[in-house]
């Protein structure tokens, strides 16, 4: 007999079965997380060149802008940081008008699924102000830049929507650019979960600091 449930699951290429509703740590796997967000594309996918900006190398990039910012930051916050976007591996990346519009169901399935990655890789379900503070800095510069290097907006209007990044060196004098390449799905997925590895061995050989 077929089930008049409405199905609340997805399966991933690992075999795991992820509820939105119900999210398990135990459902989650960093592969399948890589997988995903090498394939979901930032701006909508409404940026320049022949590969889509993908949620997995803005993630590298924030987390690489949070250590530019702070660089003591303790590896299990770095690792916080790299997974500020993990949910989209599942949910996608929903354009800020559009999570206006939808309100707050987009944002409790968000936080569950949120809650249960970070418990999968042994970090707080919720993070503490000062972490979410920075990774919004980070998340932000990201944007200001991702806008005008790759989504076609001026400096002007990039400026008054993310904010200019005010006091962050992005590099030589006269070339305030990043100089953003959006890479292949394969090279994104490789280059996420070699960081993840990264921070995962920090971990291993150090005391964590709250």
């Amino acid at each position: 007999m077929k089930s008049t449930e409405p199905r609340a699951w997805q399966r991933m290429l690992s075999g795991r079965r992820l509820n939105l509703l119900d999210p398990s740590p135990l459902d989650i796997e960093v592969e399948d997380i890589a997988h995903g967000l090498a394939r979901v594309a930032r701006w909508n996918g409404q940026t320049i060149g022949d590969n889509a900006f993908s949620v997995a190398e803005h993630s590298l990039l924030v987390e690489e802008l949070a250590r530019r910012l702070k660089p003591d930051l303790p590896p299990h916050w770095c690792q916080a940081v790299l997974l500020h976007d993990a949910p989209e591996y599942v949910i996608g990346d929903m354009i800020s008008p559009f999570k206006t519009v939808m309100g707050g169901s987009y944002k409790e399935i968000e936080a569950r699924l949120q809650g249960a990655i970070h418990l999968r890789f042994g970090l707080p379900a919720e993070t503490p102000k000062t972490v979410k503070t920075l990774a919004k800095r980070a998340d932000m510069i990201s944007a200001y830049f991702e806008a005008v290097e790759l989504a076609g907006f001026d400096d002007r209007e990039a400026g008054r929507l993310f904010g200019r990044p005010r006091g962050f060196d992005a590099g030589p004098q006269g070339a305030p650019r990043l100089g953003l390449n959006p890479l292949p799905a394969a090279e994104a997925q490789a280059r996420f979960l070699a960081r993840f590895a990264e921070i995962e061995q920090a971990r291993a050989t150090q005391t964590p600091r709250r």
